[in-house]
């Protein structure tokens, strides 16, 4: 059973489909259609990706079945290496192979007969925000891109939360990392990161932590496939590799980025909003924190990612 956080609603159909990425990685996605589907019509489609540790079952299926419900055909998938996509080893994590799934489901919806090529966008949780971004950046069939909550997992990586990372730190971590490749190359078990959502929390807990377990370890968000946890060593890859160096090359396609007034994360959105070039906006949800906008219908601005998408895949 795939244990979705959500009930299907009755104006949606969905269906598992699965394609292959260009690295020949299968890639076991949702495809979310409205109720009164017609196959000989010409939809407009979106790309939904998961936040960074979470799969399809979790926020991504909740936003593709609401915006199903509003007439677009919405594809959410698992990331390679994770969920019920393939590749080993398991809970690998890769710069490149995360943003080429956004484009690997333009490559399925694009290829479907009932999907207009012209009407394709993205939408990026939390850091597939961050993936969502570099994919447009190369991947010009996506015509418009919107962030929820939005984490750059690169600068995470390579300066820490809110940059607090020093270069000691940092070569630490990284001869640390060294280390445990010779330890994994030697047949061992490849070692995990520890939860970013800790099982056990008090009004101890650091609060983003608490946050984040809340969720993801709690039967609120809680899915199986979803461990929030991947290899050490690969942390390498997202401090080489930053994923916003060109974002100014999207423009003239529209960025919308969505933020919680009271996310611990707004600078990644505000920096990357400075950053990228116009036509662009920042949308503030207020009274909303970094994870409420994974699943809290009433406070996710359904109404303003329609009216986006609805203006801009034309």
């Amino acid at each position: 059973m795939s244990n979705y956080i959500f009930e299907i609603s009755d104006k949606v159909k969905r269906k598992s489909v699965s394609y292959k990425n260009r690295f020949g990685i299968k890639i076991a996605a949702d495809l979310y259609l409205p109720k009164d589907f017609n196959e000989s019509k010409k939809y407009a489609a979106v790309i939904i990706g998961a936040p960074y540790g979470g799969v399809k079952e979790q926020g991504p299926g909740i936003y593709a079945q609401n915006l199903a419900e509003r007439g677009f055909v919405a594809l959410t998938f698992d990331p390679s290496y994770n969920g019920y996509s393939g590749g080993e080893q398991r809970h690998l994590s890769s710069p490149d192979l995360f943003v080429e799934d956004f484009s690997a489901g333009v490559d399925y919806v694009g290829t479907r007969p009932f999907v207009d090529r012209n009407q394709i966008g993205a939408i990026g949780m939390c850091g597939s925000g961050g993936f969502a971004i570099s994919a447009a950046q190369v991947d010009r069939r996506i015509k418009a891109v919107a962030t929820v909550s939005m984490y750059d997992i690169s600068r995470a990586q390579s300066k820490g939360f809110n940059d607090s990372l020093t270069e000691e730190d940092r070569n630490k971590m990284l001869d640390a990392i060294s280390e445990q490749r010779y330890v994994d190359f030697d047949g061992n078990p490849p070692a995990l990161t520890d939860r970013g959502a800790p099982i056990g929390f008090n009004d101890n807990t650091d609060p983003i932590s608490r946050e984040f377990g809340e969720f993801y370890s709690t039967p609120r968000g809680y899915h199986h496939n979803s461990l929030t946890q991947f290899t050490v060593t690969s942390s390498m890859s997202w401090m080489n590799f930053a994923l916003l160096t060109n974002i100014k090359s999207i423009s003239p396609r529209p960025i919308l980025f969505i933020m919680g007034e009271h996310a611990h994360s707004r600078y990644f959105s505000e920096d990357a909003y400075e950053l990228s070039a116009e036509p662009k906006e920042l949308y503030i949800v207020p009274n909303a924190g970094h994870v409420d906008l994974y699943d809290k219908a009433d406070l996710i601005p359904f109404d303003k990612l329609e009216s986006f998408l609805t203006k801009n895949l034309k």
